[in-house]
């Protein structure tokens, strides 16, 4: 547990200026203290102590988040964990979590790293599905970013999409901005339910990925297309983030993720996982260092690439991957 203190306190101020030293001291820490990790890379034949990079490191199949607990070290208490969304009828993962105090803090840091501080906006929330269910580390961000601004019009909306957007009309001349962040098909539901949208020029649209079956899958211009024109923006912004994750990127537009200082993708090869992709795509594996209570190393079932810029392009999901929560859109 002081480890875990201690390594908190590093994460909330990193810099990423020893990104690797951190996460190989966090790799060798998860190596031994990690029971289904340390059972993977026995399985894979991998000592340790010969991983000297980070691109060596082996990483987790996510879908062990499902039919297995995760945990690094003693969590203590057990009782708290989130779980992921899915669908009717599916396993869903579960990302058993060592504080959520830390995580609340660690994505509030994030955010207002990208955006400046909350207490700046009023802050909407559109997530149903995400609020009919217990355990959503998405509803507790955004409860917690709504009790931050300390804006008396922040809350969250379910289906009152008219109630939504007399809030948007009543704030349109506010001296704060306003970000509106809602999963994909929530937002397309409001942005095609005939209503008429404020211009504002103070609004920031934040799409957090998901259809949850509830509409067909839709490329992600596709989908800003619509959502522009109908709340009469230049551009959509994007959260990306997923149950089994503690740390989330965020996109300003175009679908193009700045990382934070604690997150690092390694794309890997689609066809075989175990190496690194010699092409411009493919799979992404992510190192997240403040998943120092799970497990940091996770081969994801999304498919990306990085720009000639750097920034991060999420293209979509393998074929044969489930349906899940969060970043369905395919480019």
């Amino acid at each position: 547990m002081n480890y875990f203190k201690s390594f908190s306190e590093d994460i909330l101020n990193f810099n990423n200026e020893n990104f690797e030293e951190k996460a190989l001291e966090l790799f060798r820490f998860q190596a031994e203290s990690n029971t289904v990790y340390k059972s993977y890379l026995k399985a894979r034949r991998v000592d340790p102590l010969m991983i000297d990079k980070i691109e060596n490191v082996p990483f987790l199949p996510i879908r062990f988040f499902k039919d297995h607990q995760i945990t690094s070290g003693d969590l203590g208490d057990l009782g708290k964990f989130y779980s992921s969304s899915g669908t009717t009828g599916m396993i869903t993962s579960k990302h058993y979590i060592w504080s959520e105090e830390f995580y609340l803090n660690h994505a509030l840091n994030l955010f207002e790293k990208e955006y400046g501080k909350i207490s700046d906006y009023h802050v909407l929330a559109l997530l149903p599905a995400y609020m009919e269910r217990p355990g959503s580390s998405l509803v507790s961000m955004a409860e917690y970013f709504i009790q931050k601004s300390k804006s008396p019009h922040s809350g969250t909306y379910l289906y009152n999409h008219k109630e939504l957007i007399e809030k948007l009309n009543f704030l349109k001349d506010s001296d704060k901005k306003i970000i509106l962040l809602g999963v994909t098909f929530a937002l397309l539901d409001l942005a095609e339910g005939g209503m008429d949208f404020p211009k504002m020029g103070n609004l920031i649209v934040m799409e957090t990925g998901g259809m949850k079956g509830r509409r067909k899958e839709m490329i992600r211009q596709e989908v800003h297309d619509i959502l522009t024109r109908a709340f009469h923006l230049e551009n959509i912004h994007s959260e990306y983030g997923m149950t089994e994750l503690m740390s989330q990127a965020y996109s300003k537009g175009y679908g193009k993720y700045t990382l934070p200082s604690t997150m690092h993708v390694v794309i890997r090869d689609i066809n075989d996982p175990f190496s690194l992709s010699g092409r411009s795509q493919g799979g992404i594996n992510i190192i997240d260092l403040a998943n120092f209570h799970s497990c940091a190393f996770i081969e994801t079932q999304d498919l990306g690439r990085f720009d000639e810029n750097g920034d991060l392009e999420i293209l979509g999901r393998f074929d044969n991957s489930e349906v899940r929560g969060c970043n369905l859109m395919v480019n």
